[in-house]
């Protein structure tokens, strides 16, 4: 199988050229290689600078109120479990409830046979790419190369870009291939990163600093700003490390993300309770902290110990490790519920929500918990100060501090009217400003300043 010559694309090449010139390793190439891949730098470039960033639609002064056709992309599965999946969701919900018409296209939604014919033909032909220029290949490289190649061609042959008014990319690959695709047909494209990609997995030492896999990933980041007209924003805490990879501070906005919060309320009902009802709720990862709220329980006074009833909603690769910490500590009142679709009754039962995260960007768990006016317990990491104001409509800790936390679980076990003013206080602000109403106001007053 023969790969369009456009492919890796230009600015893969050229990082991962950059990263092997610069690691002192050669390429094997003669003279006659060298002047013309040397040219046909030059033209990719002249190429890019002509028809990414000169004539790629510019926002007019005036605005549009005409009803859109969107098209949102995502490279993972949709629907799924997750933050990404529930914002797509209320996106693409929130934007046909005000009339425009809206596709989201996902990998699992293109034929699975051919998707598979496509990914085993193209491997041989990346893999000997590879191999040939740098005198070896990274597999996860390779993995995610062939997974680029094979949604641009599926949404090549499946969907009629022509037709949309909006491109809105949720990560840095579909920006890359609605990008490289809007060359022709120079719509507007947005672009919402849902986490700093590169950034994070070199902080959680799942990339190396200086490796191969943060040039490759870094590049894909860098063009997945350059090609998108507008950024639209989960936190303003992205706004930094964007600029740093290339982007202006005019081309973003913050919107906060917002849900259609429609459960009536259960409070009264929870002053029946005897027990002090703590709830979690969030995907059983490492990143998520679920650790330290074990900890942090275990250096509360038994009194309160025996008072307690905790409840893990969620489900992911750290289960059963959790379940085993839970039993060698005997915390007998916490309870593994797994995936639940009733989450807003559980959090009815809540007189803490409790989210002690690593790292993250805007928890739809943290909204959800304001909007049902439960006390919200967070860390001061990524968008979650944005939300959760400390001793105002909530309380923030330091990440990773098991001690700190147990504290705040403390003052707010005693402090009563103290626990219920800071949960009214962040259900008026997710009232005010976590609606999918104004959310979908916000984004669509962008769409709407790029379309002609």
């Amino acid at each position: 199988m023969k790969l369009d010559g456009q492919f890796p694309y230009p600015h893969i090449v050229e990082a991962l050229d950059g990263y092997y010139k610069g690691s002192g390793r050669k390429e094997k190439k003669d003279k006659k290689e060298k002047k013309e891949k040397k040219e046909k730098k030059k033209k990719e470039k002249e190429k890019s600078t002509s028809e990414v960033h000169v004539e790629k639609p510019e926002a007019p002064r005036t605005m549009s109120n005409r009803r859109l056709s969107i098209l949102i992309t995502t490279f993972w599965d949709y629907p799924h479990t997750g933050g990404l999946s529930n914002y797509i969701k209320t996106l693409s919900e929130g934007l046909r409830r005000m009339g425009h018409r809206v596709d989201v296209v996902a990998p699992n939604q293109f034929p699975a046979r051919e998707v598979n014919w496509l990914r085993d033909e193209c491997v041989p032909s990346l893999r000997s790419f590879f191999s040939e220029r740098y005198g070896s290949y990274n597999s996860k490289i390779l993995r995610n190369q062939r997974y680029l190649y094979v949604y641009e061609q599926m949404l090549r042959k499946y969907i009629n870009l022509r037709k949309y008014d909006v491109f809105h990319a949720q990560d840095l690959f579909t920006a890359n291939i609605l990008g490289r695709l809007n060359e022709e047909y120079k719509k507007p494209l947005f672009f919402t990163n849902h986490g700093m990609f590169t950034f994070n997995r070199v902080k959680f030492d799942i990339f190396k600093k200086d490796s191969l896999e943060e040039a490759y990933y870094k590049s894909i980041e860098q063009k997945a700003i350059s090609y998108a007209n507008h950024l639209v924003i989960l936190s303003d805490v992205f706004r930094t490390p964007l600029m740093q990879l290339g982007a202006k501070d005019a081309d973003m906005t913050t919107v906060l993300t917002g849900i259609e919060y429609g459960m009536p309320s259960y409070r009264t009902s929870k002053e029946q309770s005897k027990k002090f009802v703590i709830v979690c709720v969030a995907r059983l990862g490492p990143r998520k902290g679920h650790n330290l709220l074990l900890d942090a329980i275990t250096q509360l006074p038994k009194s309160m110990r025996d008072n307690l009833e905790v409840l893990i909603v969620g489900d992911g690769e750290m289960r059963e490790a959790l379940e085993k910490q839970k039993r060698s500590l005997g915390l007998s009142m916490v309870e593994f519920l797994g995936t639940r679709d009733d989450v807003p009754y559980l959090l009815s039962k809540a007189d803490v929500f409790v989210l002690p995260t690593l790292n993250d960007s805007l928890p739809v768990s943290i909204i959800e918990a304001m909007h049902s006016g439960v006390c919200v317990i967070s860390t001061s990491v990524g968008g979650i100060p944005e939300l959760v104001k400390h001793g105002k409509t909530g309380i923030l800790i330091d990440s990773g501090d098991a001690k700190k936390l147990a504290g705040a679980l403390k003052f707010t076990m005693t402090n009563h009217e103290a626990r219920e003013k800071l949960a009214d206080n962040g259900k008026k602000f997710a009232r005010t400003h976590l609606t999918r109403e104004a959310m979908i106001s916000h984004v669509t007053a962008i769409y709407q300043r790029y379309v002609r």
